[in-house]
């Protein structure tokens, strides 16, 4: 079982920046990591893909955060970061880390750290 714990969320005003963590429990070590991946869901809004990192290193984000987002993560794969700046009202909501098993293709989710951009 993978439990992932992600940090780094807060109240920011726009044109600020943050970085978000999530970091997995040691049971990440026992699959094969695909994809790691943040989400968000902003109120009232369905959950969308804002960036990926596959095992490969190649990486995606969603047009709306390109060049204002980058996803990161540890060489032993147990962390993912997104960093994120020029943060605007849009960007608000409850970001999420998701880790796909290659073999399984289990998905494990995070419980969320809220993004809240506002002045």
């Amino acid at each position: 079982q993978v439990q992932l714990m992600e940090s780094g969320g807060d109240l920011v005003q726009p044109g600020g920046s943050l970085r978000l963590s999530c970091t997995a429990s040691a049971g990440i070590s026992k699959i094969s990591v695909s994809v790691q991946a943040w989400y968000r869901q902003a109120p009232g809004k369905e959950r969308e893909l804002v960036a990926l990192i596959a095992n490969g290193g190649n990486v995606r984000y969603a047009d709306s955060v390109k060049g204002r987002f980058t996803i990161s993560r540890d060489i032993a794969r147990k962390s993912v970061y997104l960093q994120m700046n020029s943060l605007n009202p849009d960007d608000t909501g409850v970001y999420t880390c998701n880790v796909r098993d290659h073999f399984s293709g289990a998905d494990f989710w995070g419980q969320g750290t809220q993004v809240t951009v506002s002045s």
